[in-house]
C-alpha cells in the first residue's frame, strides 16, 4: 500500500520541507513501541536517507532503539562517515551488518523458479537472507530508507534490495549478483522488472509477511550545483517502489543521440575508495561509449579493488577479462564458485574488448595493480591538468580542441546511446 507520495521535477522537493513531508508519511502510521531504521551508508549520501534518518529519529524519539545501515558486502561505516551522513543521530545508535556471519535465512525462492526467471542459465536455490537483527529484534516498525536509481544488478536500487541484500548473507548476496551478470546487466539497467527483482520480490511475498516493513524512497535527480530531490515515496509494498522508478526512469536515465568515443568520469574521494564501487563508471556509462572509445576514471580516493578482504584477492588474482572468460573461470576454480559476486563483479567491470578503460588513481593503488587487473593507467595529476574537472559541466565539453563527456559522480545515474537502450 503506498501511504505517500510527494513528486517535483521541475523545482525539486525543498531540503527545509523534508522533514514535513516526512513527518506526513509517518503520521499515517500511527504510534511505535520500538523502531529499527535501516538507511543505505556513504555510497549514497546523496540519497538524503542521512538527514530522513535523523528526522525519523527525531520523530520517532526514544523509541528508535536501533540503526542498521545496509552496508551488504561494503565495509563497515566509519564515525567520521556516520557523523558526516547522520549528523546529530547519536552514535550509540549505529550497529554493523555482519553479511558473512550475522544473518538469518528466512527460506528460500526455488531452483525451478530461479531456472524460469534466469531463462534456464541457472537452477540454484536463491535464499532470502537478512540480518539477525531483523529478523531477532521483535521491531514493530522497521524502517527503510534509500534512493531509487538505476543500478547494475537489480536494474533500479533500493526497495527490497535495502534489505535482502543491504542487510542479507553471503550466499544470497553472491547468488544474486551472479544472477544478474549472467542475464546482462545491459538488458537489467534502468529497468524495475528483472530477474533480480524478481528474487527479491519472491522473497518479500513469500518470507517477510510478519515484518512491520515501511520502505521511505527518495528520487534524486543531479542539478547544476547540487543535487535536488524530486521525489518522496512511502508505503509498504511494490506499488512505492514501482511510482519512484517510474520517476527515477524520467530523471536519472540519460539518453544521448549518438555515442560517445570519449568519456570522462570523477569519482568523488569521501564515495569511492574501491574498483568494487568505483566501476559505477563502467556500468553506468558502458551503453553510452562507442565502439572503439574510451572511459577515463579520475579516482583520488582509491586504495583497494574489493570492499571485502577475500573479494579484494579474488579481483586482484583474475582480473576483469570479460564474460566467456569469467563463466569458464568460475567452473574450473573453487574460490569462485563460493564467491559468485566476485565473478559477477568481474564480469561486470569488463568492456567485453570494445572500448578501453583507463584508472587514474592518487598513489594508493599503483600502476603494476591497475594493469594487473586490465586496465590502463595514467596519472591522476597528467589527467588532472588535461581535464580540469572545475571547468568541466555535465555533459558535452571541448577540451582544447577534443569533444569529451564528462560525468562528475557514475552513481547518480545511467548513461545510454538511444539505440542501445532497451
Amino acid at each position: 500500500m503506498l501511504f505517500y507520495q510527494k513528486q517535483n521535477v521541475s523545482e525539486g522537493l525543498k531540503e527545509d520541507g523534508l522533514r514535513e513531508l516526512l513527518y506526513s508519511a509517518l503520521d499515517k502510521l500511527g504510534k511505535r513501541k520500538k523502531v529499527l531504521i535501516v538507511p543505505p551508508d556513504i555510497t549514497r549520501l546523496h540519497s538524503r536517507a542521512g538527514v530522513l534518518t535523523r528526522f525519523a529519529w527525531q520523530y520517532y524519539g526514544d523509541a528508535v532503539t536501533d540503526i542498521l545501515p545496509a552496508i551488504g558486502t561494503h565495509c563497515p561505516m566509519t564515525e567520521q562517515q556516520i557523523s558526516t551522513m547522520f549528523a546529530d543521530v547519536p552514535g550509540d545508535l549505529f550497529r554493523v551488518h555482519d553479511w558473512r556471519r550475522g544473518v538469518v535465512t528466512l527460506g528460500q525462492a526455488p531452483p525451478e523458479f530461479v531456472s524460469s526467471i534466469s531463462g534456464g542459465k541457472l537452477d540454484y536455490a536463491w535464499p532470502a537472507q537478512v540480518g539477525k537483527l531483523i529478523a531477532e529484534g521483535d521491531f514493530d516498525l522497521i524502517l527503510s530508507i534509500g534512493q531509487v536509481v538505476p543500478h547494475e544488478v537489480a536494474g533500479m536500487a533500493n526497495y527490497n534490495k535495502n534489505i535482502f541484500i543491504g542487510t542479507g548473507g553471503a550466499e544470497g548476496i553472491n547468488k544474486s549478483h551472479f544472477l544478474g551478470a549472467v542475464c546482462d546487466m545491459e538488458k537489467i539497467m534502468g529497468h524495475a522488472d528483472t530477474p533480480v527483482r524478481k528474487v527479491l520480490n519472491y522473497a518479500s511475498e513469500n518470507f517477510a509477511g510478519k515484518m512491520p516493513i515501511v520502505y521511505i524512497l527518495t528520487v534524486v535527480k543531479p542539478a547544476h550545483e547540487k543535487t535536488q530531490v524530486c521525489g518522496l515515496f512511502a508505503g509498504d509494498d511494490s506499488e512505492c517502489f514501482n511510482r519512484a522508478s517510474e520517476l527515477s526512469m524520467k530523471v536519472n536515465i540519460n539518453l544521448l543521440d549518438e555515442p560517445v568515443e570519449k568519456m570522462v568520469v570523477y569519482l568523488p574521494a569521501d564515495e569511492y575508495k574501491s574498483t568494487w564501487l568505483g566501476n559505477k563508471s563502467i556500468y553506468r556509462t558502458r551503453m553510452a561509449l562507442a565502439d572503439g572509445g574510451e572511459l577515463i576514471v579520475l579516482a583520488p580516493g582509491l586504495s583497494q579493488f574489493g570492499e571485502d578482504a577475500e573479494i579484494d584477492r579474488l579481483i586482484r588474482k583474475y582480473g576483469y577479462l570479460g564474460t566467456d572468460k569469467i563463466l569458464s573461470l568460475v567452473k574450473q576454480n573453487p574460490d569462485l564458485q563460493a564467491n559468485l559476486s566476485a565473478p559477477a563483479h568481474l564480469i561486470h567491470g569488463s568492456s567485453e574488448n570494445r572500448f578501453g578503460i583507463t584508472y587514474c588513481p592518487a598513489g594508493g593503488v599503483n600502476k603494476e595493480e591497475i594493469e594487473s587487473v586490465n586496465f590502463k593507467y595514467a596519472e591522476l595529476s597528467e589527467m588532472q591538468r588535461r581535464y580540469n574537472v572545475a571547468n568541466l559541466r555535465q555533459g558535452f565539453n571541448e577540451v582544447k580542441g577534443e569533444k569529451i563527456y564528462f560525468i562528475s559522480n557514475p552513481g547518480m545515474g545511467l548513461w545510454s546511446y538511444k539505440k542501445k537502450f532497451i
